[in-house]
């Protein structure tokens, strides 16, 4: 977020700052990964381009404030540590809405720049986080940030909104195909919020663009026994599989989520 827009930005449009990821980390504070494993979306969709996150690691849209500033405490370099340090005490001291763009909100646009692509999404979560940001300055944030920026507003939804104001934003982010927006817009805010008609679609939305289901929060519950879901995934199956293309193994997953006795559909060679 350079400047505040009057239109919404264009989703994705800051390829360089990738969600948090930190293989290879070494012992310490538990990791905190920002997105799923590397997915390759159809044509026209944006790339992923994460790696997948160590085993072990704790979601970014879960993550404690503490958990974020350990992980980030002992990754990033001491200016970088210093540069967190005095945006989280500026947003502290001056939280909420100041004129027509905040310093909490200049702190946002900076952080890919002091802390790097790998981390600013963490840094940004905490940035939303010491401002105490409400919908209302969520909102303004979304539609007015980067890709990247979108993303760490979703990322802190569950964390800043109790109740179901930040749907809005939520289902901004599921109309489009950036798989790294997709991937944080359906994470426990979404999960506890979206109705069932939404988060059915959602699901397929996932299945299209092919964000692993692993993503989507609180699946195996509100997957269980919802036999409309199951209608859905075995309709796109039978498409899939009439088209001679491969139906996706996290089909079969969902679809054993909501009826466990279903009869997989037979693989099929994808012919593009």
């Amino acid at each position: 977020m350079t400047h505040p827009r009057t239109s919404p930005a264009t989703p994705g449009a800051d390829t360089a700052d990738e969600p948090l990821t930190d293989p290879g980390a070494g012992p310490g504070p538990r990791s905190v990964a920002g997105t799923a494993a590397d997915v390759t979306p159809p044509p026209g969709t944006a790339t992923a381009g994460a790696p997948e996150p160590p085993s072990g690691s704790a979601p970014l849209a879960t993550a404690t404030p503490g958990e974020l500033r350990d992980h980030l405490t002992a990754r990033l370099d001491e200016p970088a540590r210093g540069w967190l340090r005095r945006a989280l005490d500026e947003a502290a001291a001056h939280p909420g809405t100041h004129g027509p763009i905040s310093a909490w909100e200049l702190r946002i646009a900076e952080a890919g720049r002091r802390c790097g692509p790998a981390h600013a999404d963490a840094a940004r979560v905490l940035i939303l986080h010491a401002a105490r940001a409400d919908a209302d300055a969520l909102a303004r944030v979304y539609y007015q940030g980067t890709g990247a920026e979108r993303r760490a507003v979703l990322y802190a939804l569950p964390h800043l909104v109790p109740g179901p104001e930040g749907l809005p934003l939520v289902e901004d982010a599921l109309r489009n195909n950036d798989t790294r927006l997709l991937t944080a817009a359906v994470g426990p805010y979404a999960a506890r919020h979206l109705d069932a008609h939404a988060w059915r679609h959602a699901v397929l939305k996932c299945l299209f663009t092919g964000v692993p289901v692993d993503a989507v929060a609180d699946l195996d519950r509100r997957a269980h026994g919802d036999t409309e879901l199951s209608r859905m995934l075995t309709d796109y199956g039978a498409e899939r599989t009439a088209a001679g293309r491969a139906v996706p193994a996290d089909l079969h997953r969902v679809l054993t989520l909501t009826d466990p006795p279903a009869t997989p559909f037979a693989p099929a060679a994808d012919h593009g």
